[in-house]
């Protein structure tokens, strides 16, 4: 083909797309590196079942091949790309503060820790607020920079559209105030409940809930029918289908009235609005559902594509291929939440459709509807919060599973056009750059060899991968941990691992923040809160520390001594 398949989108939407735009994704035969970290052995060793050893039932008509471009109109994949051409200069002072540039840059990477997700209750009152209290000044005290804190959608909006009660959140933010912690404010618009250690139940507002059962294809959709309600589709991003609103139009109305409600605390207290854009909040489709056991790891998952308002988006860009017959359904043969790649022919590696024309096209489609929906709330939040002194965080989902395979299928399935043979992650860090955003990043706490080797999981791989993409684009890379994690193994690996040492260009560089997952009682345990406030103290010390790690573990002990009675009292309360 005359152009490479991102052109061609937008050639489709009768939109330019200029070389400065970032959007084209790197040639066939670009490939991802090993990791350059060395970790020593260890017995911290999962096994794992391969669950769901049938092989997929082939349709009748396998994955099609591409035919050549024939023109046509896109005018459903316009909106990303006249973002790229009406979005502002960035300026040089916004250039610095994305970046993160100040005096202190190469000092040491700030440590936040994750809020309860029940932190305020149905009822808009802050949760168990004396161990609440407790724990904000145990975590100040032990050099904590500040907390991340969800703010639920389906609690602040709950009862009826434009109406929002922040109780909770005002008394939540004003006891961080009180302890001197700065606050990541979570904009969730995805359901609390389904997800990977996801301990309570937060539904979608009751009144988004109602139009999703008139309309069912407002909820993601797979090719058997099973629809998943954690958050609405992106099909219908910019329809009226919300009690005459769009879904951006919500997103927009609800950080605006954050912002209005607690503009005294921002670029003071409030310090990151990190914009959900998905389920647990994560840029992708809910591809890996757990909950009622549909999906387990590690499965492959499913793509997420036949919702009415996807599959129409879906057909208009076949139309335009001069392929009609292609926009009726996404690939028929990629198999079940469970299966492998191998079971699959649109997976395998050998002759797989994914490395097809048919995959390319259908694979640039479904990745560039998500890279579209980032566009579409990062455009907004960008002006809603412009000039408030608050930085924009994204998180990106960690799917590491099968990351040794050519196809990488559970990231494929998940949006991330991501495969031995291509860059899935550098257009992400690019269209974040754009906007000034902060390039948010799970499993860092991970070592390959912990992980299922006949799944070809490589986390420390997928890491370096992304942390190389984001210096490519310029963006900043945050990091968390994907589970929870209390040993000095995983405390080590994060700091390998926030301290960006990939290549000879990187030696100025470390992660802009970390978010440690997550305050439990667990957290306050003696022995894990003593590992704990040694690794907050070598995390704020920085790759260039000169002090020896002795003489920190002797100063994280004394601390621990010291402060024994407060975090007990934490600990106490927390399990109450």
């Amino acid at each position: 083909m005359a152009m490479s398949m991102p052109h061609q989108i937008c050639a489709l939407s009768g939109t330019p797309l200029t070389a400065e735009t970032g959007g084209e994704v790197p040639a066939k035969g670009n490939t991802t590196a090993s990791a350059v970290w060395r970790t020593p052995l260890t017995n911290l060793r999962v096994s794992v079942q391969k669950t769901g050893a049938d092989v997929d039932m082939l349709s009748p008509t396998p994955s099609p091949p591409l035919s050549p471009l024939k023109g046509g109109m896109r005018p459903d994949l316009s909106v990303a790309c006249q973002a790229l051409m009406e979005a502002p200069a960035e300026t040089a002072a916004e250039r610095e503060h994305r970046l993160g540039n100040s005096p202190e840059k190469g000092k040491g990477v700030p440590v936040f820790v994750m809020m309860p997700l029940d932190s305020v209750k149905m009822d808009h009152t802050v949760n168990r607020k004396k161990a609440m209290n407790a724990s904000l000044q145990a975590l100040k005290s032990a050099g904590v920079e500040g907390i991340m804190m969800d703010v639920w959608w389906g609690l602040v909006e709950r009862d009826a559209p434009g109406e929002y009660n922040w109780g909770g959140y005002a008394e939540l933010l004003e006891m961080a105030k009180k302890h001197g912690l700065k606050v990541q404010a979570v904009m969730s618009f995805h359901q609390c409940g389904g997800n990977v250690g996801d301990s309570c139940t937060i539904p979608l507002p009751r009144w988004v809930v109602e139009e999703m059962e008139k309309d069912p294809d407002l909820a993601y959709t797979d090719q058997w029918g099973r629809r998943n309600y954690e958050y609405v589709s992106l099909g219908c991003d910019t329809l009226p289908v919300l009690k005459g609103r769009s879904p951006v139009q919500c997103y927009s109305d609800f950080m605006r009235g954050f912002r209005d409600r607690f503009e005294n605390l921002l670029g003071d207290t409030i310090m990151e609005i990190q914009v959900g854009m998905g389920p647990a909040g994560e840029l992708r489709y809910p591809s890996y559902p757990e909950q009622d056991g549909t999906w387990k790891f590690p499965g492959i998952g499913a793509f997420q594509c036949y919702d009415k308002y996807m599959i129409s988006s879906l057909k208009a860009a076949a139309e335009a291929f001069g392929k009609p017959e292609w926009g009726h359904t996404g690939p028929t043969d990629a198999g079940h939440y469970n299966n492998w790649p191998e079971d699959t022919n649109f997976f395998r590696k050998e002759g797989g459709g994914w490395d097809g024309e048919y995959g390319e096209f259908f694979l640039t489609w479904y990745s560039q509807m998500l890279l579209n929906h980032g566009e579409r709330i990062l455009q907004s939040a960008k002006a809603i919060f412009h000039d408030k002194g608050v930085k924009i965080s994204v998180k990106i989902a960690g799917i590491h599973w099968h990351y040794g395979t050519r196809s990488h299928a559970p990231e494929l399935t998940a949006g991330y056009y991501n495969t031995r043979f291509r860059d899935g992650y550098l257009p992400i860090a690019q269209m974040l750059a754009r906007h000034g955003a902060i390039f948010n990043f799970t499993c860092v706490e991970m070592r390959d060899h912990e992980q299922p080797q006949d799944a070809q999981c490589a986390p420390e791989k997928l890491v370096r991968q992304v942390a190389l993409a984001t210096q490519e684009a310029q963006v900043p890379l945050a990091g968390e941990n994907a589970l929870p994690r209390y040993d000095d193994y995983a405390h080590e690996q994060i700091l390998q691992a926030s301290s960006l040492n990939i290549d000879d260009q990187s030696s100025d560089r470390e992660m802009c923040a970390f978010t440690y997952l997550r305050m439990n009682p667990d957290l306050f345990h003696p022995d894990n809160w003593r590992r704990f406030v040694a690794f907050v103290k070598k995390m704020k010390e920085g790759k260039d520390a000169h002090r020896c790690q002795e003489q920190l573990e002797q100063e994280a002990e004394h601390f621990v001594h010291i402060t024994q009675p407060l975090v007990q009292e934490a600990a106490v309360a927390l399990m109450h």
